[in-house]
């Protein structure tokens, strides 16, 4: 719930931004214009790196739900089939049928799977599995909803564990921005992202905390089968919770679904890295040879050359693959609460910029009323997030190499990107009078039109839903 709000914060900023300028490279291009050059430089250089890194981490989890079923076979097997299935459909762009559809279907697929796995956790929490035992709110009660984390005792070990959390859901949460990036190639973007940013609320309420509150009322926390470094989704608690109540054969069928949404999300870390290092070559951060693009606009060289970095899946082949998928989940998911901090900056710019020069808000395809007062939580928030997402490591006898390094790395890597910037390039920061709200307005407003409406309410409620 607390990462829930940020993250609902983070899309009402970019959306009033993106929704007035769907440009190429989003927010990235879109902080180079309202904040400073380097600290777009910075923005976009940290956004590649923490997608980048993604991508082999949704391998690594696709391999991991694989084993499941063929514990025997090396995961360099799987790693390779479903980086084949990513990189396949992004070869064929935004524009092609064959990305949108295959998202379309994996996304269908995981709401699906979501909403039966909610229905069904009510239905075991009251007593309605085959064991016919009424669980209720016995695991909140023993061993309690805040336990001591890594035998810590007190409330340093719950504070401890709370950090733990909040890292985890950032890197959960990742990649709800993907709007932003999308925006330059979308149909329609100034009809259809407000839209798409206006649901947000509904997919965190449903799917992010009420999939989580159902878990909790299932699986206690003290389950010894809850093992991060399995190697298999044996860990899983939606697996632990229906083979507790007794149910026979649904856990492949639910593997099946969590792996569709590992190649989606793999397909989609793939397309926001190659979007991001595209960007950062059409604002002169890169080199030019990632603005080479070939059917309407689709960078292939981006793409080929994100798609080498996925090779860092096949760690998981000498190394437990849920090892590896915490050590890269925690190097991004710092990555994208910079990110997320990145975007209220630029919102609060943006919002300074668009006052000075006296612009009518009237011309907001999409607005907040919790602004400015959202993005400055965004800012708030990620930061204290960050600050703590490491914390146990400077605790007496807490300290890991490896927990530190992927949690505080990426911390300072924006900040020496960003005056390293700034000191080569002597840039400054963009006065408010001077912001850049006139460049490629005129072609967005063209390409601005009314669509048709659904043809009936189911398909009016699913769209919506999606």
């Amino acid at each position: 719930m607390f990462m829930g709000t940020i993250v609902y914060c983070v899309m009402v900023s970019v959306g009033e931004m993106i929704a007035f300028l769907p440009i190429a490279g989003g927010q990235i291009n879109l902080a180079e214009r309202f904040v400073d050059p380097a600290f777009g430089f910075a923005y976009g250089w940290s956004f590649w790196y923490g997608w980048t890194l993604t991508l082999p981490t949704e391998l690594s989890a696709a391999a991991t739900l694989i084993d499941f079923w063929k514990p025997g076979v090396s995961n360099a097997v799987w790693i390779t089939i479903c980086l084949a299935v990513a990189i396949g459909i992004n070869m064929c762009g935004v524009g092609a049928c064959v990305y949108g559809e295959s998202e379309f279907i994996f996304s269908s697929i995981k709401v699906i799977t979501i909403t039966a796995l909610i229905i069904l956790g009510i239905v075991l929490d009251l007593g309605g599995g085959p064991n016919h035992d009424r669980v209720g709110f016995r695991y909140w009660k023993d061993p309690g909803p805040f336990v001591q984390y890594g035998g810590i005792a007190g409330a340093t070990g719950r504070a401890v564990g709370w950090s733990r959390v909040v890292i985890q859901a950032a890197f959960s949460y990742a990649g709800t921005e993907t709007v932003a990036i999308a925006a330059a190639e979308a149909k329609n973007p100034r009809r259809n992202l407000p839209k798409a940013i206006s649901r947000v609320y509904f997919r965190i309420l449903v799917f992010y905390i009420g999939g989580v509150f159902v878990i909790g009322l299932l699986v206690p926390s003290t389950d010894p089968r809850l093992n991060l470094n399995a190697s298999d989704a044996s860990a899983s608690p939606f697996v632990i919770a229906i083979d507790n109540a007794g149910i026979k054969g649904l856990t492949s069928v639910i593997n099946a679904a969590l792996l569709t949404a590992a190649w989606s999300a793999a397909s989609s870390d793939l397309y926001l890295a190659s979007r991001g290092i595209y960007g950062l070559a059409v604002a002169g951060n890169a080199p030019a040879i990632f603005k080479r693009t070939i059917r309407g606009g689709f960078p292939y060289v981006a793409v080929t050359f994100c798609a080498c970095f996925s090779l860092l899946a096949f760690m998981s082949v000498s190394t437990s693959s849920g090892q590896v998928f915490t050590w890269l989940s925690s190097l991004t998911a710092t990555c994208g609460l910079w990110g997320w901090c990145a975007i209220g900056i630029t919102y609060l710019r943006f919002r300074k910029g668009f006052r000075a020069q006296g612009l009518d808000p009237a011309r907001l395809p999409y607005k907040s009323v919790l602004q400015p007062y959202a993005a400055w939580w965004v800012v708030i928030g990620c930061v204290l997030s960050m600050i703590f997402s490491g914390y146990e490591v400077f605790l007496t006898g807490g300290w890991n190499a490896a927990t530190f390094v992927t949690n505080y790395l990426p911390i300072v890597l924006y900040p020496i990107l960003w005056i390293g910037c700034k000191v080569v390039r002597k840039t400054t920061f963009v006065r408010a009078r001077d912001m850049d709200f006139v460049s490629d307005l005129a072609e967005i407003d063209a390409l601005t039109y009314d669509e048709p409406k659904s043809r009936n309410a189911i398909e009016r409620v699913w769209i919506w839903i999606m």
